[in-house]
């Protein structure tokens, strides 16, 4: 869920104006400014994968065991 989440952000047209912004803009205060964003909203998706993913192997685990 967190993945589909974070390609919609990332795919829309602000995102994707986001991403030129920090990576191939001809200007380096554009590129300043929009690197940090793009990389912390980056490792905020991959925090939020690798929660999720947690959460889904403790659920799957605790069902295995018979709790419910």
């Amino acid at each position: 869920m967190s993945l589909l989440l974070g390609a919609v952000v990332a795919l829309n047209p602000i995102g994707l104006d986001l991403l030129y912004s920090a990576f191939f803009a001809g200007e380096q205060l554009a590129r300043n400014i929009a690197q940090p964003v793009v990389l912390i909203a980056l490792a905020l998706m991959a925090l939020a994968t690798m929660l999720e993913w947690l959460v889904r192997s403790f659920l799957m685990k605790r069902r295995a065991r018979g709790a419910s």
